[in-house]
């Protein structure tokens, strides 16, 4: 079997870590792009047929693709598989490289994350010329997904990507929501907030956008390109001012509002945590657990939500299955040590977890802020830990959740996935 989990034989040492991990393997199976282009999308005849989307007449429209965001690449595969020849151009905006060979038409271009750079300015730049050439009989297809923000990075001077960096920093060292860190952001680039719907006029538009925003307000995937926005510089101003940060030299750029810009543009939620968790509730059900998703917006500081989620297992009946999906949040302090959401929410959660419970936070795209995508809480760990001396509560305190579960040997390892729904968490009781 063509596992995500590279380490899956050498974590599964027990039969509930079994099911946690073929339960993740089922929800990263869920989000594949190619899959779910394979299932979602299909040209009919002389018709492009989207899943949640009108039908759209190709005739002898020329078709374009744009990707942009942790999944383009594979995104870029799977409509060259899909319109073959059609496809005039196109690019695609990732964070990870391209093997040779596997590109046709679409270019490919590697930006920089979780920090812009110039390579992220000039691809951009790419990006909306392509765009602002097209005519009223074009058809560009976008895939939209997370990260995309990020990479979309076109400031106006004397504003640079490195300050963008400097004030993202400053963002998420304060524990700003991915709502309040996209409003800003919307506001310091000319490819973001609606841009790009605008330079696509008149072409027509079809966004699939894969959401990584609990609730999946699509305006805030990637900080929304095709979406007009409901925000405004005054609300940028304002998170800065929550945060006690300084707004930008060259102030704010507000975003497009008219409504025109954005006629000709489909904007479609084409995968969602909530493809990962009905895939992971079908997988644990068949494994004979009683599976419930709990939510698909969690949200608050991880250690708060680790809490929560042991608190459910405890009054849960044995042989259930609690899923989550959404996105924390961790306040750090001015020393932290390596780590991601993920991992500290499995450790905070370790110390609450009683003998037969286990939880196993992921990221859907296999980078947890490290190159582990997540860890397995339960008594195992615990065991793992003592014989390693690994302190949990030392850890927890320095904020270094990478160095327990490295010294634990209990992180999950996928390598970087062609994915990005936001993180889930499996929480098991046997």
């Amino acid at each position: 079997m063509d596992r995500r989990i590279h380490n899956f034989d050498a974590l599964a040492s027990t039969p509930l870590r079994t099911d946690a991990l073929a339960i993740a393997e089922a929800g990263y199976r869920a989000v594949d792009i190619g899959t779910a282009f394979a299932r979602k999308v299909r040209v009919d005849g002389d018709e492009l047929v989207v899943d949640g989307a009108p039908r759209i007449l190709l005739d002898s429209r020329r078709v374009h693709f744009v990707g942009v965001g942790k999944c383009a690449i594979a995104g870029a595969e799977a409509a060259e598989r899909l319109f073959g020849d059609r496809i005039e151009s196109g690019i695609a905006l990732d964070v990870r490289g391209l093997a040779d060979g596997r590109l046709g038409t679409i270019e490919a271009f590697v930006g920089t994350h979780p920090k812009p750079t110039q390579e992220n300015v000039d691809a951009t730049h790419r990006i909306i010329t392509l765009l602002e050439g097209l005519t009223a009989d074009d058809l560009v297809l976008m895939l939209v997904s997370g990260g995309g923000s990020v990479l979309l990075c076109s400031p106006e001077a004397p504003f640079t990507c490195a300050d963008e960096g400097m004030l993202f920093d400053a963002l998420t060292d304060r524990g700003a929501t991915i709502e309040e860190l996209n409003t800003v952001r919307k506001h310091l680039s000319k490819a973001r907030g609606g841009w790009l719907a605008k330079a696509a006029q008149p072409a027509e538009v079809v966004a699939l956008i894969v959401s990584d925003v609990p609730g999946n307000d699509l305006e805030f995937v990637a900080s929304g390109p095709t979406v007009k926005d409901t925000t405004s510089v005054e609300d940028a101003q304002a998170v800065l001012e929550k945060y006690g940060i300084p707004a930008p030299p060259s102030g704010f750029i507000e975003t497009p509002k008219d409504d025109a810009d954005f006629a000709r543009v489909s904007n479609v939620l084409f995968l969602s945590n909530r493809d990962a968790l009905d895939a992971m509730k079908t997988e644990a059900a068949a494994r004979g657990l009683t599976a419930r998703v709990v939510t698909d917006t969690m949200h608050g500081e991880a250690r708060a939500v680790a809490g929560q989620v042991a608190e459910a297992l405890h009054d849960a009946p044995p042989k259930s299955a609690l899923l989550y999906g959404g996105e924390t949040t961790v306040s750090l302090g001015e020393h932290p040590g390596k780590g991601g959401r993920n991992q500290e929410l499995a450790l905070a959660a370790l110390a609450e977890l009683h003998d037969g419970e286990l939880v196993l936070p992921f990221s859907s795209d296999g980078k947890d802020a490290t190159e582990h995508a997540g860890a397995i809480a339960d008594a195992e760990t615990r065991a793992h830990a003592r014989a390693r001396n690994a302190d949990a509560s030392t850890a927890l305190a320095a904020h270094s959740s990478y160095d327990f579960f490295k010294a634990s040997g209990d992180a999950l390892v996928t390598g970087l996935l062609e994915s990005n729904v936001s993180d889930l968490v499996i929480a098991l009781k046997n």
